[in-house]
């Protein structure tokens, strides 16, 4: 038996899935102990370090899941085409890879900054603005139209998992909000101590993230079993 020709792919792909479901499920268990007012101010501190190494692996997914998907699109042999000529010829590939390695970079060095350069953050959220409103207008596009990019292959499927990405990439802006208290109130803890109100605000900032933690791990998952299932396709 030959092996599948975009299997390699397709494995890269659901790798992305794991490491960014796991390590956003061990970001949220070691928020625990950051909020835990019976640890010391030291204790604290290492695990926010902890949860602070473990919140880049989902970052680097939700980057790479761009272009690894775009290259299982091409690589896809009932391949869309826009008025007779194909959708995601090689050097179009190429450039998505080029264009994500450089979002990868931005995306790691303002991790590693925590936001000291306002530039390179404010480059960042430009790119996931423009990405959540062209993913969502694509996705709008192939789930209503009767043969999105000229495929008749029922890609609705697509729709619904590209849908779910421009969702996650939009929590994520969400979760990045309500941690802007987050700093200052850790700041605090550390220059003074635990208090009341500093407690207030460091279990506001990170619980008022849950809903958009949430909302990750509901599209992770969902887009997972839409790519694996297919429901609907014609193939």
């Amino acid at each position: 038996m030959g092996s599948h020709p975009n299997g390699w792919w397709i494995v890269l792909h659901l790798v992305l899935f794991v490491f960014w479901l796991g390590g956003d499920l061990g970001v949220f268990y070691s928020s625990r102990y950051v909020l835990d007012p019976a640890l010391s101010p030291q204790a604290r501190t290492t695990a926010l370090r902890i949860m602070s190494g473990l919140d880049l692996a989902p970052k680097i997914c939700l980057v790479l899941f761009l272009p690894s998907g775009v290259t299982l699109m091409a690589l896809e042999p009932h391949g869309a085409a826009l008025f007779g000529v194909q959708l995601f010829p090689l050097w179009s590939v190429l450039l998505v890879w080029a264009f994500a390695l450089g979002w990868l970079a931005l995306t790691v060095a303002d991790h590693r900054t925590h936001g000291r350069f306002p530039l390179v953050r404010r480059a960042d959220w430009a790119i996931r603005l423009t990405l959540i409103a062209v993913i969502a207008g694509s996705a709008l596009y192939t789930l209503l139209a009767d043969r999105p990019f000229g495929v008749e292959t029922n890609p609705r499927w697509l729709g619904a998992k590209l849908a779910l990405y421009a969702l996650a990439i939009a929590a994520g802006l969400g979760i990045r909000l309500k941690l802007r208290a987050f700093g200052p109130a850790f700041g605090a803890l550390g220059a003074s101590g635990s208090t009341p109100e500093v407690e207030r605000m460091l279990r506001g900032s990170v619980n008022g993230c849950l809903p958009y933690v949430w909302t990750i791990w509901g599209s992770v998952l969902a887009a997972a079993v839409l790519g694996v299932l297919k429901p609907g396709a014609t193939l």
